[in-house]
Formats: structure tokens, sequence, C-alpha cells
């Protein structure tokens, strides 16, 4: 059984031992308890892990490649997955925050005026002049730093380079918050640049590393997300990108609006059945033939086979229930798919967790 599952595949030119893949997560933990985490997820026999967030220049506010403890850091956890026969992928991304329009809401923060649910949406409408009035010349600066980020990620011994489709690339593919008049803003093929000169740069740089693409789309009728591509304009995006240097599609919901749209619970009005997000991937499928890596309420084996043996999608990636149970993967090997902790989608201690401060955690840990 399962056969699909655990049937090796190439991936966008990397070989992946099985179809499995652990989505990019936030965590909110210690050094020490984040390489647990990546041990025991790596040791449970997914084929790849995507490390979220990897910024392309210094960041004062996460890790980076750019200085040495941050490129330590990474390349600990790349050990960590390579001794556990695991593929490693840096989601290189370049945040659409305004640091200086953040912080006038620093006080607010601190005296607890402002929650951080609250602080969400306000962030949320400081991205829209900040993107529009970004002067051309620091447009091309951050783009061609996806290539330099990508080299130091290649140095460090990732595996593969994903661009990270929300963030920055996905408010400049956004006509809700993209209004720029100049070459990056009224069309798509224009709002389209910014996301195609970021992999190109990458291409450029390292003419043979499989580039994976977080193609984050926009849904509506209802509205969820308002960065990434609307679906009517997936038409002009995904030929872009893949002349571009793209090699395979990871694709999900657009961001920017409340977490639990982009981490849907059981109970979501509209994302709540288990591959709530696939649908995405039948619409990115009729633009290309590159392999395609589903997410969104994979849980149920029996279903994820389906999909994979259909050939809906091409490898399944999955966040919440690898913390559920790491040894997800491995349990189906070894014929104990019984025995797998299934998650229950509640959010109660992983979105719940992480917004609490308190880490990104799972109801079934002791």
């Amino acid at each position: 059984m399962y056969e699909t599952i655990q049937t090796p595949f190439n991936y966008g030119g990397l070989t992946l031992k099985n179809r499995i893949i652990f989505a990019p997560t936030t965590f909110g933990l210690s050094d020490e308890d984040y390489f647990e985490k990546i041990r025991r997820i790596a040791a449970g026999g997914c084929a790849m892990i995507i490390v979220g967030d990897v910024p392309v220049g210094k960041s004062h506010f996460g890790k980076s490649l750019f200085d040495k403890k941050g490129f330590a850091f990474y390349q600990k956890v790349i050990g960590i997955a390579h001794d556990n026969d695991c593929k490693v992928c840096a989601q290189l991304h370049q945040s659409d925050s305004n640091i200086k329009a953040m912080l006038k809401y620093v006080p607010g923060v601190l005296t607890k005026r402002i929650s951080m649910q609250e602080l969400r949406p306000l962030l949320n409408n400081e991205v829209a002049p900040y993107i529009t009035n970004m002067p051309h010349k620091k447009v091309k600066e951050i783009t061609s730093a996806f290539g330099t980020a990508a080299v130091l990620a290649k140095k460090a011994g990732f595996d593969m380079i994903q661009i990270h489709g929300d963030r920055m690339c996905g408010s400049f593919s956004s006509s809700i918050y993209n209004h720029r008049t100049d070459e990056y803003g009224g069309t798509a093929e224009n709002r389209a640049r910014f996301a195609v000169e970021a992999v190109s740069a990458v291409r450029e740089k390292l003419p043979d590393m499989p580039i994976d693409y977080k193609l984050a789309v926009r849904q509506e009728n209802p509205h969820y997300g308002n960065a990434g591509v609307i679906e009517d304009e997936l038409k002009v995006f995904v030929p872009m990108l893949e002349k571009a240097g793209v090699t395979s599609f990871h694709v999900t919901l657009a961001n920017h609006s409340d977490l639990e749209n982009t981490i849907p619970p059981k109970n979501h009005p509209y994302f709540g059945e288990p591959g709530c997000f696939l649908k995405f991937c039948d619409e990115v499928r009729q633009y290309t033939n590159l392999p395609i890596c589903g997410v969104g309420g994979l849980t149920d084996p029996d279903f994820v086979e389906k999909q994979l043996a259909d050939g809906r999608i091409q490898c399944a990636a999955m966040s919440r229930q690898l913390l559920a149970d790491p040894d997800w993967v491995n349990k189906l090997k070894n014929g104990h798919a019984d025995q797998i902790h299934r998650c229950v989608r509640c959010n109660k201690k992983c979105l719940g967790g992480l917004m609490q401060h308190q880490g990104t955690h799972c109801i079934y840990e002791k």
C-alpha cells in the first residue's frame, strides 16, 4: 500500500526518496528546540524539509546567511537533515513589512493597547504604500539579492531554492497592494516582473540549481488572500515564471488576511475539507507541465495516495501533520498506518502557540 507516496521522484531536478515534503513553518523556538524538531521530522522519513523565511539580505529579526552565526545555524540544520537522508530547501524571501511604519505601533504593542491580532491588519495596511512608493533602484537591489542569497544557500549545503511567492514577491504581484505606474505595476505582466527578476537572478548565478516557486494564489468569490496572484492571472504568471527558470511549483493560498485562512482549521467556513488548496493546483496545471506540490489539510494517507496516484499533484507538503506525527512516512513504510497520530486541524498548539509566543507545538506533544 501507499506505493506512490513511497516512490522516489524527480522534483524539478532534485531526486526525492518519496513524495512527502515538510512545508515551511515558523516555529518561534530556541535554536536547540528547533534543531530537535528538525531532527525528528527528518528522521521520520519525509523526503525534504523546506526551511521557511530565509532572508535575502542581512536581518535584525531572524537568521541570515549573510552573517557567520546565521550561516552556521543553517549549516547545522542541513547537517541534521542530511544525516537522516533528508533533502533541504531554502525558502528565500524578502519581507514586505515597512520597518519605519512598524515603529509607530511599537508603543501600543508594548503597553498591550494593541494585541498581536490587531497588529496584523495594521501592518497589512502599510504594505500598499510601501510597495507602490519603493524607489526603482531599491527594487533592483532586492531582486538581485535573491541571486546572491542563493549562492550562499548553496554554499551552506541547501539542495534546492524556493522563491517565496508571498511576502514582497506576492505584494508586487497583487493589484491590491501594487499601485505602481512604472514597469513593475499596472498589467499582470508588469506586476509579475519583480518575481520573474528574483527567479532570474537565482538562475543566472546558479544555472543548474532546482528552483521551486511558492505560488500564492488569491481567490475571489469568496475573497481570500490579498497578496499573490489572482486566479484569472495564473495564465500570465505561470509561463513567465517557468521561462525565468522555475522548475517546480508549490501551490497554496495567498497570505495577508487572517492566518486561519492560510492555516485553516477543520471548522473553516471555506477551507475545512482535506486537500483544501488543491483546487489551485488544478488551475496551475492548465498552464504548466512542471511538477506541482500541493498543500492544505493533507493528513489522511489514503487521500494523499490517491491525489498522487491520480497525478493531481506530484508531491504533498505537510506541516501540522508532521508536527502531530513526525513518523507519518515511516509508519506507512512499516505498515503501521493505523498508529498514525492524525492532525485534527484544531490550531490550538501550532498556530495558537505561535500567536501566544509559546512556540509552534502540537496537542499530541507530552
